[in-house]
């Protein structure tokens, strides 16, 4: 499988040659440009990178890459262990750091590891910082310290611990409420470090009854770690016999997070941004943003509460810069992708269950009752390979000639307005593929303008 560089890090599968995926050589050469182009950026100043990873079974040997990597480059490290992302990014400017590195492929499957970049903010680099960071791996631009100026290094597992308090300390996080509720919650941890963190998040939030299911982590993926309904069978089918009132389920490195319905159904990744907003915005009224490729039902919600709703390229970089220009009270992604700005500016399953459950102890309603209080779109998400020897540049050129006169949106690859609904194909920042997403006013409608695309990209010749 092919290295992957982009505002989503260094990324590949385990195993093979340097430069075709995730190597040794190539961990030590990001790392390597990663610290230098951070020495060039706080020039002068003894640094400091924060450096946390989730339960993948190569982890344990990519971070030791990385932190020795970093030493010999002069730079302390702070160690905080398995930990998810948002704990990392919160952890960098919690300690004062200079950057910070996460060691996850997110949804990615267990055999693919990656680096994700974080600058001293815990937010992940600009696409100008990491074209500047790619170019001096490309020179392999670096210089290493003498030995009595390695840096040093420090193993600290408290920041699940802080990540926890800091989100309970939240205004709109209503722990009594939430105890009162007498909740059954059943919990999907994909047996990665969300198995360390939300447990001990609804513990502290006073649910005395969880249903754990894959929470040791261990990196062995029960499923694909993809929260997608397609790969959620096992707790939707929990949640009947088990008596659960809601199912929350993470991705690997826990920025994403599914909710599933008493009745086994699923709330819809796509609305669980949408529905933590309503519970944000009824209390503090103002903007949000989201990506390009999420449902135009968080439009629908923001519009009822008096705010303005913007839209971003995908990426989480391009969300929060978005979400920066316009002010916005809330944020994120149609993944499941929770961005809260008044607790950090990054994607974070464990703000997004506290507010949730908030949300729904407060409304008195079942889970299912509450999806049903927000207007219905469907979502088709598909993804297919980018076909040999065609440039992405004719793909999008055939596209547009065969939706002619309709609104066009091409910051992102291309989306298009057609009718009630949108269809959007661009090329993948985390896999080597093409995504082809539509919504719609019904499943079919969605379906079937998604695969119009598709009929379109493989004629392409």
């Amino acid at each position: 499988m092919p290295l992957i560089k982009s505002i989503s890090g260094i990324r590949g599968t385990i195993g093979g040659r340097p430069g075709e995926s995730l190597t040794p050589v190539d961990i030590v050469k990001f790392s390597s440009a990663y610290g230098t182009w951070l020495g060039r950026r706080h020039r002068g100043k003894r640094l400091m990178v924060v450096i946390g990873r989730d339960a993948r079974r190569s982890g344990s040997m990519v971070s030791s890459l990385v932190s020795n990597t970093l030493r010999s480059l002069g730079i302390d490290v702070t160690d905080i262990g398995l930990a998810s992302t948002p704990t990392v990014e919160m952890a960098v400017t919690g300690t004062g750091a200079n950057g910070g590195i996460i060691i996850t492929a997110s949804h990615n499957p267990a055999e693919w590891n990656a680096l994700k970049l974080l600058n001293e903010k815990g937010e992940f680099l600009s696409a100008s910082d990491g074209n500047e960071l790619l170019s001096i791996a490309e020179s392999e631009d670096f210089s290493y310290a003498p030995l009595d100026e390695t840096g040093s290094y420090v193993h600290d597992d408290s920041w699940s611990r802080i990540h926890i308090e800091q989100v309970l300390a939240l205004n709109l996080v209503d722990r009594k409420a939430v105890a009162n509720a007498g909740f059954t919650v059943a919990v999907d941890c994909v047996n990665s470090v969300g198995g360390i963190i939300v447990p001990a998040l609804l513990k502290s939030l006073g649910v005395k009854n969880i249903v754990e299911l894959n929470t040791t982590p261990d990196g062995h993926f029960a499923h694909n770690p993809e929260p997608l309904p397609a790969n959620l069978g096992e707790i939707s089918s929990l949640m009947a016999s088990s008596g659960a009132d809601v199912g929350f389920v993470v991705d690997p490195d826990v920025d994403r997070l599914a909710i599933i319905c008493e009745d086994g159904s699923m709330f819809g990744e796509e609305y669980t941004l949408v529905a933590v907003s309503d519970y944000v915005l009824a209390v503090t009224p103002g903007n949000t943003v989201s990506n390009l490729s999420s449902t135009r039902a968080l439009k629908d919600i923001t519009e009822k509460h008096g705010g303005q709703y913007f839209t971003a390229m995908v990426g989480e970089v391009n969300v929060v810069e978005e979400m920066k220009k316009r002010g916005a009270v809330i944020g994120g992604e149609g993944n499941g992708g929770v961005i809260y700005p008044a607790l950090h500016y990054g994607r974070d399953a464990v703000a997004g269950i506290a507010l949730f459950l908030s949300h729904l102890a407060l409304s008195g309603m079942k889970c299912s009752e509450l999806r049903k209080t927000y207007p219905d779109y469907f979502m088709a998400k598909k993804k297919l390979d980018l076909p040999e020897g065609i440039s992405f540049q004719r793909i999008l050129d055939s596209v547009r000639e065969d939706f002619a006169g309709h609104e066009m949106d091409e910051r992102d690859g291309m989306r298009i307005e057609y009718g009630n609904g949108w269809v959007q194909v661009r090329k993948s920042n985390t896999e080597p593929v093409m995504r082809v997403y539509a919504e719609g006013p019904t499943p079919e409608e969605a379906e079937g303008l998604a695969d119009k695309v598709i009929e379109i990209v493989k004629k392409v010749k």
